[in-house]
């Protein structure tokens, strides 16, 4: 009965995700009613719902700019089918995945009038870190934490193993505040 009412909630909360999404095209994502307002580039992931990992790029935003708002790699989760999921760990997705740099340059390729045309266009995006930094020389800092407050917003690559995602599989992108599980966000993505 327990995990009947687990995944009666986690369904509700899906659907409540996809009310509040705007699709902004080129496989680009947004909400911006939550108070952890996000914006997700599944560009990368739409074109190899194949690959054993799959990127995200994750812009994360506090709705509140008075508020600071803090997110572990932990707190960014996937729904799919009613089962939520965890990144994996760094060192896991060095040792079994070694298309990261072909992502990236798959990422640079693609277009961002999508995503730039969401709420993400009016925050400033510093480069603290990332949880997945590519193997080169201009990457960001490994991070297992990024920060939110005024205009100042987090954005990183997420990756997820894959469960079996295929074309036009429909998923939603969860974070949770490190300190304040009340203070979250959600976006959901169409493969």
């Amino acid at each position: 009965m327990k995990s009947f009412k687990i995944l009666f909630a986690l369904l509700v909360l899906s659907v409540a995700a996809f009310a509040q999404t705007t699709d902004l095209g080129l496989g680009a994502f947004a909400n911006d009613k939550d108070p952890i307002m996000l914006a997700v580039d599944a560009g990368v992931a739409s074109r190899g719902p194949e690959n054993p990992y799959v990127m995200f790029v994750v812009y994360m935003a506090s709705k509140d700019q008075k508020q600071d708002i803090s997110v572990d790699r932990k707190s960014v989760t996937l729904v799919y089918n009613g089962r939520e999921y965890q990144m994996p760990t760094f060192k896991e997705l060095r040792r079994n995945y070694g298309a990261e740099i072909r992502d990236i340059n798959l990422l640079r390729h693609l277009g961002k009038e999508g995503i730039a045309s969401s709420w993400i266009r009016f925050y400033e995006f510093p480069d603290e870190g990332d949880f997945f930094p590519p193997l080169t020389a201009r990457a960001r800092v490994k991070t297992d934490r990024g920060s939110m407050s005024g205009f100042h917003a987090f954005v990183t690559k997420c990756y997820f193993k894959n469960p079996g995602f295929k074309t036009g599989d429909k998923l939603v992108i969860r974070v949770t505040a490190r300190n304040k599980p009340e203070l979250m966000g959600e976006v959901a993505v169409i493969l």
